[in-house]
């Protein structure tokens, strides 16, 4: 948090997740020195960055998020120019739902220069026979899905290109040094660093004991939980992308759905609740799927998929990281940068997280939102 700092010399950052290659990729591509340390592999399935969907979309009812998801795209863009392959697949995104304010999700999207288009039911069915929806949807056509691990993968592989290195190793501590931090390592032992850059993800709440206590003190309370996601096949597979949207429901709960890419053999669609995850830790989750939001799931989907056999063919849990306001946090105290871009809604930021990230560490103010307590 102070001003802009002359930093040389190695810059090492935690956590191998879309947070942590994002910032690699970025500071490297400065011409900075740059470790990252992943203690099991980058995007591994233990974490919150693996698969190959996740969904981009512009839709909030908050144009401060709006504007972000808008300079998100750009770095996405640039991503696949680099790779010359594609990490987001278009296919639009829906917004409906008794409790989705759907005008204020449209007033900020045009806020920001992001068109939509509002359906009354009738039309969606007609465009989307798929859904039965029986209120007014909002469609925006720049949504997608995000390619998580390929973009992770990518994300590492530039960054590499640009001479970063990755060291697979845990992280004992992480300490302020005189001249810098000093990140201790299992394997390797200590190693001294200009910055650190902790992007730790959902073992950020364990590893925060490690960090110095003026910057552990300030961390909001970081609540970790397990969710559950299910998979149902198309009932028959979309002929393009943009058949079958990305879509957000907000009902009773609010539950986001998604082309399924190659996860679970790549033959449908997920669908998850966002809210209703199970209390947890990343080194503690049993993995065990809650029997009552795969109920309430099933449910909807016989109500809003009637064509969908509503038993699913597969199912997992994954891990969300979360603040009280579902803000991130992207600060810095000294040498130490915290990133904790999460609370379940952070993948489709991850090439602008890597920017700011880049900007703590040369010291930039940070956003006010994001700022540590």
């Amino acid at each position: 948090m102070g001003g802009r700092c002359a930093v040389t010399g190695p810059i090492v950052v935690i956590g191998a997740g879309l947070a942590g290659a994002a910032a690699a990729w970025r500071l490297a591509a400065q011409g900075r020195e740059v470790v990252l340390v992943e203690a099991v592999a980058p995007a591994h399935v233990g974490g919150s960055s693996h698969g190959s969907a996740r969904i981009f979309r512009h839709a909030y009812p908050d144009p401060f998020w709006v504007d972000l998801t808008v300079r998100a795209l750009d770095g996405w863009h640039e991503l696949e120019a680099a790779i010359g392959r594609s990490v987001l697949t278009t296919t639009g995104g829906l917004d409906f739902g008794p409790r989705h304010d759907l005008p204020a999700v449209a007033a900020a999207m045009a806020a920001c220069g992001v068109g939509s288009e509002l359906l009354p039911p009738q039309a969606a069915r007609e465009r989307w026979p798929h859904l039965a929806v029986d209120g007014p949807v909002l469609h925006h056509t720049e949504a997608g899905v995000i390619d998580a691990a390929v973009a992770v993968e990518a994300m590492v592989a530039e960054a590499q290109r640009h001479g970063a290195r990755l060291l697979l190793d845990r992280v004992v501590a992480v300490e302020v040094a005189f001249d810098g931090a000093t990140v201790t390592l299992e394997q390797a032992g200590p190693l001294s660093a200009s910055t650190a850059v902790v992007a730790a993800g959902a073992w950020l709440p364990e590893i925060a004991p490690r960090l110095p206590a003026a910057i552990a003190d300030r961390l909001p309370p970081l609540v970790v939980t397990q969710q559950q996601v299910f998979h149902f096949p198309f009932p028959e597979p979309p002929a393009r992308p943009e058949d079958w949207p990305v879509f957000i429901h907000q009902g009773e709960h609010m539950v986001y759905s998604l082309p399924g890419g190659r996860d679970a053999g790549g033959a449908g669609f997920k669908i998850a609740e966002h809210d209703a995850g199970i209390l947890t830790t990343a080194s503690t989750r049993d993995g065990v799927v809650d029997p009552a939001s795969r109920a309430r799931v099933v449910d909807l989907v016989r109500r809003l998929l009637p064509a969908v056999d509503p038993s699913p063919y597969a199912e997992t849990t994954c891990l969300y990281t979360s603040t009280p306001t579902e803000d991130f946090v992207i600060d810095r105290v000294g040498p130490v940068v915290i990133a904790s871009p999460c609370s379940g809604h952070g993948a489709k930021f991850a090439p602008l997280i890597g920017d700011l990230i880049a900007a703590a560490v040369a010291g930039d103010e940070p956003i006010p939102r994001f700022r540590l307590r």
